[in-house]
């Protein structure tokens, strides 16, 4: 997770000297603000890894002397034919055109398919033919 955190530690610190730079050249506040809000959200998950990091032991990744096989391994159980992804990104489209449109119901409608989609996918393997 370190090497998460050093990435986001980058990445706050650009977003924070571009806030700077960007508010003395142009003295525009909307977008100094906006910089600075990202540099925030930025420290934020940076510190999160961060703190992760310390209590997890270390991955391959965060070892500089580790080697391609140090990584090799059982690295989880991925769905190999789920419909769900495809199912969220529908809804989730259908409730940017809602937004961008300004159909109100439609986003209400939107945002419950997201929700069910969602629950679809977490619940997939714990429900129906396919729970063991």
């Amino acid at each position: 997770m370190t090497v998460e955190a050093r990435i986001f530690e980058i990445v706050t610190a650009f977003f924070f000297i571009s806030a700077v730079v960007y508010g003395l050249w142009s003295a525009e506040p909307i977008g100094t603000t906006a910089l600075t809000l990202t540099g925030g959200l930025t420290l934020i998950i940076g510190t999160y890894f961060r703190f992760v990091a310390r209590r997890v032991r270390m991955r391959p990744e965060d070892n500089a002397e580790a080697e391609i096989s140090d990584g090799a391994g059982d690295l989880g159980f991925f769905s190999p034919g789920s419909y769900w992804p495809i199912t969220i990104a529908l809804a989730a489209t259908l409730a940017g055109y809602a937004l961008a449109f300004g159909q109100w119901w439609l986003l209400g409608l939107s945002v419950v398919a997201v929700l069910m989609a969602v629950a679809g996918l977490v619940f997939e393997y714990h429900v129906g033919p396919n729970s063991d």
